[in-house]
């Protein structure tokens, strides 16, 4: 039987590459900004120069905090850009979101009768729920995300979607037995 001498070669170590300079990764991630503001403002119905500016804004805020000595930022720099870009968008929703609130409610005060009876059947649904879930419906009436009101109550946005789905079932029980 033969033996095999396995010899472990050490890696060669490869020429580092110079660092790119912050006029280099932005001419670099150019494109894809441009892209991925269109992206965005097809999908949202946005304006894409919006986008695209408040991309460039979310890059040039984290490029400030990027060494690019040390690896390459791109991937980092795109994903700040591209949280910017999100938040503008969610921003944008809630603002037409509560226009077409405040249309609902000057409705309902036109309507005196209606607008006691919802406001009262609203608060007497809010009073059977536990305080934990009182507390996640507040945080998503007032705008926030699953992650935003995980962050704000103090735990993961599993648990806000745990407690979503028991104020769905608390919301069915309660109107099937209303």
């Amino acid at each position: 039987m033969k033996s095999h001498n396995l010899v472990h070669a050490r890696p060669s170590t490869a020429p580092e590459m110079p660092a790119l300079s912050a006029e280099e990764i932005v001419s670099a991630l150019r494109p894809r900004l441009v892209r991925m503001a269109l992206y965005y403002a097809h999908r949202s119905r946005e304006d894409p120069d919006d986008l695209l500016q408040e991309a460039w804004a979310g890059l040039l805020g984290a490029l400030r905090e990027v060494n690019p000595h040390i690896g390459d930022p791109q991937q980092y720099l795109l994903k700040h850009a591209r949280w910017q870009l999100l938040d503008v968008i969610r921003r944008a929703r809630i603002r037409r979101h509560a226009g077409l609130e405040n249309e609902e409610s000057e409705h309902l005060a036109n309507s005196p009768r209606a607008g006691d009876q919802t406001a009262v059947e609203v608060a007497e649904f809010i009073a059977r729920l536990k305080p934990n879930q009182r507390a996640v419906l507040m945080c998503l009436l007032a705008g926030l995300t699953w992650r935003e009101a995980g962050h704000t109550l103090g735990c993961s946005s599993a648990n806000i979607a745990y407690h979503v789905r028991q104020i769905r079932r608390a919301y069915e029980h309660w109107s099937a037995v209303e």
